[in-house]
């Protein structure tokens, strides 16, 4: 390795990156200054090749991710920040095999004194295990799938002849019929919106977002109260234009409390959405003006399985919040519901955020050497 690369700061950084295969090229010479010795094994290649791969920009990962090194270091230079750290998911044609080797691959560029790039060290890490557990686990749903929904259309197929026959039965028993049928119905809706195949087949073929807006979530779970026809207000003055999550985690939600509001208010009473800036995130609030959570029911409200006393014959499975609290707690945030006389429940789902606006290099509120105006 040259002796112009720290060694402490190189084997920092890679020991940080947490790879299968850690790497350094120097930013001057663009010569390989190490490479994992599995390297080989994973990706096909001998030590050689890959100094070969830098030398006359052959296919290979090295290729590939310092191919753009010149444009990258130029950009970085210029102010452009976001070229420090890349992260890239890819498909390697494997060296010595006929096959491809799907791979996660990271860099960062090393900083001297004075803030420029001497090196460049990363990861490259094997994804061909996550591949294969996410291919299991969609095969393992499809076949929940078609188990579940088999006796389910049996059970419907039943109860619909049951309530063709039993024209003379009772209102009690009708009733029954009544429940079981929907019942079925919305054990059928989960699978498709769940395990559905088509939903399965996009699982894991295109890069999932990660951010969202605040605004266009409630505005979204607003469209659903309105689909109801319901009344829906929505006031989220002062939210972040942007937060970091899995948009399609909270659009479920939201779409849970939305729907708790529209069983649990009246017709007429109008429901209301809000967002704040809040305890060093956002808080995104529903108010539904019902008759609100039993007291004694607050402390359970999103365990899993758990209906409130007030449920009646609403519908409902008691899973709806337990999903809403795990996606939200998932995110770092949390879930809760508070009781107020004349607004009913008020849910309330908490999630951290931080601005990063750039960097500030004087306190807003002044210094004996720097005083504000």
């Amino acid at each position: 390795m040259p002796s112009s690369l720290p060694l402490t700061e190189c084997f920092r950084t890679i020991a940080e990156s947490r790879g299968d295969i850690a790497w350094i090229v120097d930013c001057g010479t663009r010569a390989l200054a190490y490479i994992s010795p599995s390297a080989s094994d994973m990706l096909g290649y001998a030590p050689a090749q890959f100094d070969d791969q830098l030398a006359t920009g052959r296919d290979g990962p090295l290729a590939l991710l310092c191919g753009g090194l010149d444009e990258r270091l130029r950009r970085f230079a210029a102010g452009d920040i976001s070229r420090l750290n890349l992260v890239r998911e890819f498909d390697l044609e494997h060296g010595a095999q006929a096959r491809t080797v799907p791979v996660h691959v990271t860099s960062t560029l090393l900083l001297d004194g004075a803030g420029a790039a001497y090196a460049l060290a990363g990861s490259i890490r094997d994804l061909s295990e996550l591949r294969e557990a996410a291919a299991g686990q969609r095969r393992f749903a499809s076949m929940l799938n078609h188990e579940f929904r088999t006796p389910l259309s049996t059970i419907d197929g039943a109860i619909q002849r049951l309530e063709v026959t039993g024209k003379d039965a009772d209102d009690a028993t009708r009733q029954r019929y009544r429940k079981i049928a929907g019942a079925v119905d919305r054990m059928i809706a989960m699978l498709d919106e769940y395990l559905s195949p088509d939903r399965l087949a996009s699982t894991g073929h295109k890069r999932k977002e990660h951010t969202a807006e605040p605004q266009r979530l409630l505005d979204e779970a607003a469209g659903i109260a309105r689909a109801a026809g319901r009344a829906v207000t929505v006031d989220a003055g002062g939210l972040p234009g942007q937060i970091r999550c899995a948009p399609d985690g909270l659009r479920l939600a939201l779409k849970v409390l939305l729907e708790n509001a529209i069983q649990y208010s009246p017709e007429s009473a109008v429901i209301e959405l809000s967002g704040v800036r809040e305890d060093g995130g956002i808080a995104l609030l529903v108010r539904d003006k019902g008759e609100g959570v039993p007291d004694a029911d607050v402390a359970r409200v999103f365990d899993k399985f758990y209906r409130g006393s007030n449920a009646g014959n609403r519908p409902g499975s008691g899973l709806g919040l337990y999903m809403a609290r795990s996606v939200v707690e998932v995110h770092g945030g949390n879930l809760t519901v508070d009781h107020h006389d004349e607004c009913g429940a008020v849910f309330r789902l908490w999630l951290p955020h931080q601005d990063f606006d750039g960097k500030k290099v004087a306190p807003e509120v002044g210094s004996s050497d720097n005083p504000p105006d």
